[in-house]
């Protein structure tokens, strides 16, 4: 029995060779998008998965007076993190890391530069379970100057010499030697920490650290006893801060635990977050695992439709074996065999679709993604089982639908099929999730575009940032008057902290015509050529002056910051803050505002521009060099300044990026969403278009005759094209009605999470429905005049 099935199934699939195909294409297509989905949600899910204890971050939310908005940081202060462990019984341990810029290392001659490094407390492996492949785990970080290298630094420094007890020197400082006391293997890749090194965290910290309560420089990550009441044990902090910090500070933070499963892609909301590799929002793997099940859901409906307009030409196979005694339930599971036949011949195209894709999809994704179908047992079970899914899904209602007819009226000849409307409603559901996700296209490129070309305040463009440290640093000044020399150069200017990153904030003092005003403001330390590098416009006052009595006494404010001061004197008008008070704690005594700058988004667009102070303290120096260069002739530009920098810091090695491309990494996430929105919207509306295609051949076949009869009686062809398409495309009209105010709710809410953002406009929605008009046209338009042109004899001949 099951081998006449077969047969007969094979024979159904080869002799509707174009419905057939069909559905295999639509379902091939779907089946490979799906689970290139399934692939990238399961890696996004699987992040920091590897530890087996209860850990969580600890994070703060810092509301001082005069920002924005209270800010969600990823740091916390030195003492939190023992002090926590000994005054509550739920914390069982805690470690600390802070990250550091890479750093060159030397080993006799030879040099190394580590990328990615973290310096980390004693207890870091005693928390974590990353594998240590030599070392005590309780020891290895326990003594000050001690390390900790990945296998492939550790083979990259000392090849194949064991590394243990050895000792490694950082290039440029005599005093720091580092002795390898444990190898552990390569970090996994779906970890929000990576490092090549770790650094024990007591080779730089002090007794007096512990008195540091207000300082927010590193990640406290806490282990809780099973079963610890999260929300009562966040309840407590506040009486904890207050405890510890001085005078009503404490009324300034609040603090909040973090998973660490929740780390990855649930922190999109939470800044100065250094530590967290490809922070990812966890909403989007959502979104597109729903987009895919609707890309399937199109092609399921394809089969649903064809399947079911297709019945009359399985009429007589029903009414025959019904006659010679077949049951309803024998027939019902004939047709879901032969669904889910074409199914697994679709699994084969979509796996083989897969494969040839999935090196692009890894690249284009920045994710290591793995299809080991065949070598994985889980995954092979779970892809055989979603494709028998499918193909009863896909088959249920044809099954039913087949089995259901009435032998007598088949054989009789008067079974009669006529418009369906629930085929109707099916072409409604496929052409309504098609429209939808063109307008929801349509936005996410713009939006993204928006952020992209809108005047973010500064130019960016042709400007060189070259990391600067212990080695580099204090030869700033040399450096830049070397390369103003060259031809290549426009301007050079330092900073500590780069643009398109959240800047440090601190707390600032005001004094106009009353009493000094405590507030906060982000703030960061320039060179006095900084505003003229970037192009920030001046709106009031002067540029910091190159010269040593204005070094640290003058501050230059943004509107933002200008317009919260007025508001804490309404007296003064923005001119008249020039010379004001203003400055911070570190300072010996209040200095004075001499400029007030035109806002610029220092920060990625998805943050509104927060207060912000730029001052000029050459003693502490800067963390890196803008370089602009004139010019296209980058090649030439680049050489030039590597010439200089190797002759006057001949030991360091020289490294740069354009800040373009790091503005480009800023929006790297909404870039992968709105391809990835794109290309499943393509899908949606190809799968659609074939769905259609069947359909218009399928009604140009039925009505054969028809056409032969209007067109002996002078129907013209546009006529019949007309007549042909009208019914479709008025589907397509219903779909598009049913879609616009879908996706307008969902647009609407989905650019509520970014600052600035482009205006709902109609214009993409007309856009959307003139496209799927065209669209579904160009579809049947095809068997429409192909119908329309072919001669009425052969139609009639038989008559």
């Amino acid at each position: 029995m099951l081998k006449n099935y077969l047969k007969i199934a094979f024979r159904n699939i080869w002799k509707n060779k174009v419905f057939s195909a069909i559905n295999i294409i639509g379902l091939a297509v779907s089946m490979a998008a799906c689970i290139v989905i399934m692939l990238f949600v399961v890696y996004e899910k699987s992040f920091d998965r590897q530890h087996s204890k209860n850990i969580y971050r600890l994070d703060e939310v810092q509301k001082f007076e005069g920002m924005v908005a209270p800010q969600k940081v990823a740091l916390s202060m030195f003492p939190m993190g023992p002090t926590l462990k000994n005054e509550y019984p739920e914390i069982r341990n805690y470690t600390r890391v802070n990250a550091s810029t890479d750093m060159l290392v030397m080993r006799g001659q030879k040099k190394v530069e580590l990328p990615r490094i973290l310096w980390a407390d004693s207890s870091f492996f005693s928390l974590f379970d990353f594998r240590l492949l030599e070392g005590e785990r309780e020891n290895v970080l326990k003594e000050p100057n001690t390390v900790v290298l990945s296998r492939e630094y550790a083979t990259n420094i000392f090849g194949n010499e064991d590394p243990i007890g050895k000792t490694i020197n950082h290039y440029g400082s005599d005093t720091l030697a580092l002795k390898v006391t444990g190898i552990m293997e390569n970090v996994p890749a779906n970890s929000h920490l990576q490092f090549d090194a770790l650094f024990s965290f007591s080779s730089i910290t002090r007794p007096d650290f512990m008195d540091n309560w207000g300082g927010n420089w590193l990640v406290t990550y806490l282990e809780l006893a099973p079963g610890t009441n999260v929300a009562s044990l966040e309840r407590k902090f506040p009486s904890f801060l207050q405890k510890h910090m001085k005078g009503d500070n404490w009324k300034f933070y609040e603090l909040f635990l973090q998973p660490l499963a929740e780390v990855h892609a649930k922190s999109t909301d939470i800044t100065h977050d250094y530590i967290n590799f490809q922070k990812f929002d966890q909403k989007y793997t959502y979104i597109f695992s729903l987009i895919a099940l609707i890309v399937l859901v199109i092609a399921c409906v394809n089969f649903m439709n064809l399947s079911t307009a297709r019945s009359t030409g399985r009429a007589k196979e029903v009414g025959i074996r019904k006659s010679i005694g077949a049951q309803r339930l024998q027939l019902s599971g004939q047709f879901l065999g032969e669904s889910i036949l074409l199914c697994m011949i679709s699994l084969v195209l979509a796996v083989l679709i897969v494969k040839l894709l999935l090196p692009s999809v890894s690249d284009f994704s920045q994710r290591k993604l793995d299809f080991s179908i065949f070598t994985n047992l889980r995954l092979l079970l779970i892809v055989l089982g979603g494709t028998v899914l499918i193909g009863i899904f896909s088959g249920l209602y044809p099954a039913a639908f087949l089995s259901a007819f009435e032998p007598i009226k088949v054989l009789k000849g008067t079974l009669r099929t006529g418009k369906s409307t629930f085929r109707s409603a099916l072409v409604i559901t496929q052409f309504t999730s098609a429209v939808f996700l063109i307008i929801a296209t349509g936005f996410a490129v713009r939006q993204l575009r928006f952020m992209v070309t809108k005047d973010p305040g500064f130019d960016k463009e042709q400007v060189i940032i070259i990391p600067l440290d212990s080695k580099s640093g204090p030869k700033y000044a040399s450096l830049k008057q070397e390369l103003l020399t060259s031809p290549f150069v426009e301007s050079v200017t330092g900073s500590q902290q780069r643009l398109g990153n959240n800047f440090h904030q601190t707390g600032v003092r005001f004094q106009g015509t009353g009493p000094v005003k405590e507030i906060a403001s982000s703030q960061v330390i320039v060179d006095p050529d900084y505003l003229k590098l970037y192009k920030i416009k001046l709106i009031a006052g002067r540029n910091f002056e190159d010269t040593p009595g204005d070094n640290a006494k003058t501050y230059i404010i943004n509107e933002a910051l200008a317009k919260k001061l007025l508001q804490e004197e309404p007296t003064l008008t923005l001119q008249s803050l020039i010379g004001k008070r203003f400055g911070f704690g570190g300072m010996d005594s209040l200095s004075t505002i001499v400029g007030v700058a035109e806002d610029f988004n220092f920060n990625s667009l998805h943050h509104k521009i927060e207060t912000l102070c730029l001052f000029n303290q050459k003693d502490w120096g800067y963390s890196e060099m803008s370089v602009r260069i004139k010019g296209t002739q980058n090649e030439q530009a680049i050489s030039a300044i590597k010439a200089q920098w190797t002759r006057i810091v001949p030991d360091q090695p020289f490294t740069y990026s354009f800040l373009d491309e790091h503005f480009a990494e800023l929006y790297r996430a909404d870039t992968q969403v709105s391809e990835i929105v794109g290309i499943l919207a393509g899908l949606a509306v190809f799968i659609s278009c074939l769905g259609l295609f069947g359909l218009a051949s399928y009604s140009a076949e039925r009505r054969f005759k028809e056409i032969g009869v209007r067109k002996v009686m002078g129907a013209s062809v546009a006529g019949i094209v007309a007549l042909l398409s009208g019914d479709f495309i008025r589907l397509v009209i219903v779909s598009i009605l049913i879609a616009s105010p879908l996706a307008w709710w969902a647009v609407s809410t989905w650019l509520h999470d970014f600052a600035y953002r482009i205006d709902v406009e109609w214009g993409i929605f007309l856009s959307a429905a003139v496209l799927a008009v065209l669209v579904a046209l160009a579809t049947i338009s095809f068997q429409s005049i192909k119908a329309a042109l072919m001669n009425p004899v052969k139609s009639l001949r038989s008559e």
